[in-house]
């Protein structure tokens, strides 16, 4: 009996993200994961965001095609499987880690919820639909006791009161997309309180913009748990990028570091877990005295030099710190751990295609490449179409290794250097 039309389509798509260096899910399950203490030291976390401990993170380090993007893409079948929503956000020009109001419309806007393929906004706002609900009831007193206490912007229940008893779905989209990381005109929000009759008990001024990214991380985290999920795990890709911002955007990203790892600026969000993946040279290339820019020396005078990012000052030296000393190194690939990888891509192919895809591989050139799983699973991917296309063809396959240079930016976004938001 043959393969399935929709098996053979699951292997394909696993073939084609890791010819491209991009895994997705159906990569992950099929290829497995040998990095067994990240493994474990994932799970400890995900145990322990389950009791409410506050900022919880990890950072994983390795060579380029090590295999970060691999493991995160695991990492995230994982943390569904326990009931997280989860979230994998790649950094980039687009997405600036010193920014955490893009991370967080990245994350929102990729979050994937356990046994649901539908948009986390969108399972959100069903939730707050539910006015009489005992989750919902709870949340509601939980937004009002923080907004009563300081702790989050009054926006955010009368927000929520508005888009639950309003009848106006224009002003409900906009509520939506305020939650999801857009502005909202707060004329709208009290003419929406106005015709539910709650504008005085709803008594709130405009939230610094600098201030909403952590609260809507707070704000979503708690709606998360009352749609009975877990808690949140955002999963943070080539953090490295960094590299090549300007000095202040570098010690504002640092600073970032050490709030996602619960050491920061703003109050810890208990169920928010947060693994970050970096390039194993980072820290001696980039902050080390000795290394290319010597941040150690230079980034805390410079923002301290800034008045409106000298706060972040010492929260910068902690990111620092923690990317030099808690990293947690990724295994390099063994000999049983590469045998057993290449047999189960080898039959994955075999499926993809319905061809017998043989044992051997060609060599792969380039000083360095062949000590790179990325490398090989590509080399071994080429070689076998090469051979089903053309059976008498005996490839020669050469690959250049990657270097990160770190090389800064100039247009990366000089603004971000004066605005401290």
């Amino acid at each position: 009996m043959g393969m399935r039309d929709d098996d053979k389509f699951a292997a394909r798509r696993a073939i084609e993200a890791l010819r491209n260096g991009v895994p997705n899910g159906n990569a992950v399950r099929q290829m497995g994961c040998n990095q067994r203490p990240a493994e474990e030291r994932f799970q400890h976390i995900l145990d322990g965001a389950r009791s409410d401990q506050a900022g919880l993170g990890m950072l994983i380090s390795g060579d380029f095609g090590a295999g970060k993007s691999h493991l995160l893409a695991h990492f995230a079948e994982v943390a569904n499987a326990n009931g997280f929503v989860c979230s994998k956000v790649a950094i980039s020009k687009e997405t600036p880690l010193y920014d955490l109001g893009k991370v967080f419309v990245s994350a929102m806007d990729k979050a994937r919820l356990p046994n649901n393929r539908g948009r986390l906004i969108e399972e959100l706002a069903n939730l707050a639909q539910m006015r009489e609900s005992e989750a919902m009831t709870r949340f509601r007193d939980w937004a009002h006791r923080e907004g009563d206490e300081g702790r989050l912007s009054k926006i955010f229940p009368a927000s929520l009161a508005v888009y639950q008893q309003s009848g106006d779905q224009e002003l409900k989209n906009d509520i939506e997309a305020f939650w999801a990381g857009d502005r909202l005109l707060i004329s709208k929000l009290r003419n929406g309180l106005r015709r539910i009759g709650k504008l005085q008990e709803y008594k709130f001024t405009a939230p610094k913009l600098a201030d909403l990214p952590a609260q809507r991380l707070r704000f979503t985290v708690e709606l998360i748990k009352s749609l009975g999920h877990r808690g949140w795990v955002v999963l943070i890709d080539e953090i490295e990028l960094i590299g090549s911002y300007s000095v202040l955007q570098r010690g504002r990203s640092y600073a970032e570091i050490a709030q996602w790892m619960g050491d920061g600026y703003h109050e810890r969000i208990p169920r928010l877990v947060m693994v970050g993946a970096v390039t194993d040279d980072f820290a001696s290339a980039i902050i080390s005295s000795d290394g290319l820019k010597k941040d150690k020396d230079h980034v805390r005078t410079r923002l301290e030099a800034s008045a409106k990012c000298a706060s972040l000052a010492p929260f910068a030296d902690r990111g620092m710190r923690i990317l030099e000393t808690a990293c947690l190194a990724l295994d390099p690939p063994h000999g049983d751990d590469v045998q057993s990888t290449m047999a189960r891509l080898r039959d994955l192919y075999s499926a993809a295609y319905g061809w017998s895809a043989p044992d051997h591989v060609s060599a792969v050139g380039g000083a360095g490449s062949h000590g790179r799983m990325r490398h090989k699973v590509r080399a071994a991917i080429n070689e076998w179409d090469l051979r089903r296309l053309q059976p008498n063809y005996t490839p020669q396959i050469e690959m250049i290794d990657y270097e990160t240079t770190y090389q800064e930016e100039i247009d990366l976004d000089p603004a971000a250097d004066h605005e401290g938001t």
